[in-house]
């Protein structure tokens, strides 16, 4: 599929689109935690298929976004965006007037099916509509940073949606949304030139999505089944095996392969993407593990923790875009060190954290550090990734790129889950809890040590 390049016109159009597709996305990862209780006294779910409402969305969302990359890739970006725009919307919709458990389950799958359809399609929308590598480094800043508040959003809205309103409108607010983003996507982006197309690697989309899938299903048990268990072992080999199969597949028999195996040989695509799946551990250490600090420890309401990572959000969204400008000045080493020397300080900061501790010292100040790291290395990594892509791979590019971020936060939290909960036993104090989270913050500090580690072996890019 030939690139179609936007005029100037139309590009400030074309990134408002990807930035709000990008925020209701992640968004819906996390609007819902806060309705949960409401919607199990209305619907009547049991406390394990409660789960289900959150997990149905993580688990097609993560698994499918490889198939959707590349299926943006054969079908064009233009038409997989507009298609996941509307599967989501209509599943949105479908959600929000649920009167029974499957219903709101199923809704819920269906919005993962169009998420993974929707998130490669806007990172190959901006690496093929931005062409000066200035311009494209801007525009994954907005990026990053539209889902960095849509992560940190959903907390807040989510409760006053659900204490003002009900807990419907978490999933009727994203149709109209979804409608507006159609219509711009229709209007801003243009037609792709028609070009040779290939058709879908079926085999290798099955052993990819299944493989996925049963990894992270298997991951998603862990916190109530030990690793060892056949609930989580089981899936999680059968998943690996998948996996293995699905490259043997890529590298042997697939004449046009789903994943072409020569896109690893690109040093910044390889050690960019060993380079997502750690950041996402430490994202999830960042925004998780505080919010549950500040709610178990320091007995925050839901509500109020959302308003106390607020300002951490907020430095988020303004260092991602500074992040984006000098991106094409300094290269991407520089932001990296930076960056991680934010994990490692704040992450050290905040372990120190205890059942007395005030907000502002002990949690604040360290979140901050660790929220502009994040605005530093996030929108830096996905621009390196995915910059310069070859022509007809931009959508897995971005497949892989959100897939590596995804799957390593789920790995991520399931290891920092067992590893807190290691060090908590069997005690419910605040100081007990304070203790587990402390080790947790200690882990995530070694990971931004790690990830600067590795940030060295990736190339500087080109400027332009």
């Amino acid at each position: 599929m030939h690139p179609v390049v936007a005029t100037k016109p139309a590009t400030r159009m074309i990134l408002a689109l990807v930035c709000v597709s990008q925020f209701m996305v992640i968004l819906d990862a996390s609007i819902v935690n806060v309705a949960l209780p409401s919607i199990q006294r209305e619907l009547g779910f049991s406390a394990t298929s409660l789960a289900w409402v959150v997990n149905g969305y993580l688990l097609t969302f993560a698994g499918l976004m490889l198939l959707g990359g590349r299926a943006a890739d054969l079908f064009g970006h233009r038409r997989m965006l507009v298609s996941g725009l509307f599967v989501f919307s209509v599943a949105s919709l479908v959600a929000g007037l649920a009167t029974e458990p499957a219903v709101l389950v199923a809704a819920r799958v269906a919005q993962g099916v169009g998420a993974a359809m929707l998130a490669p399609a806007t990172l190959a929308v901006i690496n093929t509509s931005f062409v000066q590598s200035r311009e494209r480094a801007r525009a994954f800043g907005a990026w990053s940073a539209s889902g960095g508040l849509g992560g940190m959003a959903g907390a807040v809205v989510g409760g006053a949606l659900t204490t003002g309103l009900s807990w419907r409108w978490v999933f009727l607010l994203n149709v109209p949304i979804g409608a507006g983003l159609v219509v711009l996507a229709l209007l801003s982006l243009a037609r792709p030139r028609p070009g040779r197309r290939a058709s879908l690697d079926l085999t290798g989309a099955v052993t990819a999505t299944a493989g996925l899938g049963a990894v992270i299903y298997g991951v998603m048990r862990s916190a109530d089944h030990g690793w060892t268990k056949l609930p989580v072992a089981g899936p999680v080999v059968v998943g690996l095996l998948l996996l293995l199969a699905f490259v043997v597949v890529e590298a042997r028999f697939a004449t046009e392969p789903m994943m072409p195996l020569r896109l690893f040989g690109i040093r910044r695509v390889a050690v960019g993407t060993a380079m997502l799946l750690l950041f996402g551990g430490i994202a999830i250490a960042m925004w998780y593990f505080t919010s549950l600090f500040l709610q178990n420890v320091l007995n925050y309401s839901a509500l109020r923790a959302g308003l106390g990572q607020t300002p951490a959000a907020v430095m988020f969204v303004v260092v991602a875009r500074i992040a984006a400008a000098l991106l094409s000045r300094t290269g991407v080493r520089p932001l990296m060190v930076v960056g991680c020397g934010g994990f490692v300080a704040g992450f050290g900061w905040l372990s120190q954290a205890a059942a007395g501790s005030g907000y502002v010292t002990s949690v604040l100040g360290p979140t901050l550090l660790i929220a502009a790291g994040i605005g530093l290395t996030f929108p830096t990594l996905m621009a390196t990734v995915t910059s310069d892509v070859p022509e007809g791979d931009a959508g897995i590019i971005g497949g892989l790129s959100t897939t590596a971020s995804q799957v390593g936060g789920s790995v991520g939290l399931a290891a920092l889950t067992t590893v807190a909960g290691g060090r908590i036993g069997t005690r419910s104090s605040a100081e007990a809890l304070a203790a587990g989270y402390d080790l947790v913050f200690v882990v995530a500090a070694a990971l931004g040590l790690a990830l600067a580690v590795v940030s060295t072996l990736l190339p500087k890019p080109d400027r332009g």
